[in-house]
């Protein structure tokens, strides 16, 4: 099993999520819990098709964390 950074984002009338470490993987859903379980369907979808072009699935990569600066 493999762990992805999913970055979800509200935008404006739903959430949209996408994987930086694979390109393209992208989804939406209403609720942030709808976008994840999108999301996860898309990252499923993608690496089968990486698998069946016979290419290599990236290694999660990506790490993201909270930056505190004075607003």
């Amino acid at each position: 099993m493999k762990e992805y950074l999913v970055i979800f984002e509200w935008a404006g009338s739903n959430y949209s999520a996408y994987v930086p470490d694979l390109p393209g993987c992208v989804s939406t859903g209403k609720t942030l819990d709808d976008a994840e379980g999108s999301i996860r369907e898309a990252i499923c979808l993608y690496i089968d098709a990486l698998r069946a072009d016979n290419k290599a699935v990236p290694e999660p990569s990506t790490t993201a964390r909270p930056v505190a600066v004075a607003a």
